[in-house]
């Protein structure tokens, strides 16, 4: 069964940060002197979670280094003109720096600060905006816990508590999901059976005002958490929306309808 869509013409407008890769590569190590460095490609991991999502929105996607290098105050016109915000894959120090104050050649004898763009995040949730955290190696605690969001203050809107440690659970057998409450608006009508194995996802505990959606059969770890926060909602997907953990989750029958669902929810319109 084909799940219920909202359709519309695109005036809505969804901003996603994150999941774009630079591959350079390979290196050849050639003589004690040198390397030598063949080809160099930019690609964009988001590609198929964007097409689901056009259906209904136009999506401006940012890769991490752009997001690191806007300048003050371009964020927040971003966010006023988006129903939804995704972040997947992006570290919280991202939103921190903005490389310009560091250029020598710019600085100035002055004090030099700008909004928390994190801060500004939880204030535009709070206000009712809708927020998607999806999975993988830089989001949650992340590999090697660098990704920092459970110390950022955007735990705080969140539906999920952050582990101080490595999160990753991954295996190459895969792990496959079980719906807790099949009749929710994000999973209702989805073909769950037919879900493909994921090869990962990141470990988190679930506040108590949040609902569990779908968790992971063979661990019993959460895998998609919803809450509120203030006027906003918060949508969290713990595994990746593309490879390598989501490889064969893109190709689930019911993958589009998945994040038109979320989409629709966050907007409170389901």
């Amino acid at each position: 069964m084909r799940a219920k869509q909202v359709v519309r013409t695109k005036e809505e407008h969804v901003l996603y940060l994150g999941d774009w890769v630079f591959h350079v590569g390979p290196t050849f190590i050639e003589t004690p002197f040198g390397t030598e460095t063949k080809d160099a490609d930019l690609h964009f991991y988001g590609e198929r979670l964007t097409e689901a999502l056009e259906q209904q929105a136009d999506v401006t996607p940012l890769s991490n280094w752009e997001l690191y290098r806007l300048e003050p105050g371009k964020l927040e016109a971003y966010l006023q003109g988006s129903e939804a915000l995704i972040i997947s894959d992006v570290e919280a120090k991202c939103f921190h720096l903005y490389p310009s104050f560091f250029d020598r050649a710019r600085r100035e004898k002055k004090i030099v600060t700008f909004p928390d763009r994190i801060a500004v995040i939880k204030e535009w949730i709070q206000s009712g905006g809708g927020l998607m955290m999806l999975g993988g190696w830089l989001s949650f605690s992340g590999v090697q816990s660098r990704s920092g969001w459970g110390r950022s203050v955007l735990q705080e809107a969140l539906p999920v508590n952050c582990l101080l440690i490595e999160d990753l659970v991954e295996s190459s057998a895969g792990f496959t999901a079980e719906v807790v409450k099949p009749d929710h608006p994000i999973a209702k009508g989805l073909a769950w059976d037919s879900f493909p194995p994921i090869f990962g996802y990141n470990e988190v505990t679930v506040k108590n005002e949040a609902d569990v959606i779908v968790r992971v059969k063979e661990t019993g770890h959460p895998l998609v958490v919803a809450g509120e926060y203030g006027q906003g909602r918060v949508f969290t997907y713990m595994s990746d929306p593309a490879p390598h953990w989501g490889i064969n989750f893109e190709l689930w029958e019911s993958y589009n309808d998945f994040w038109l669902q979320a989409y629709n929810w966050i907007k409170k319109e389901l």
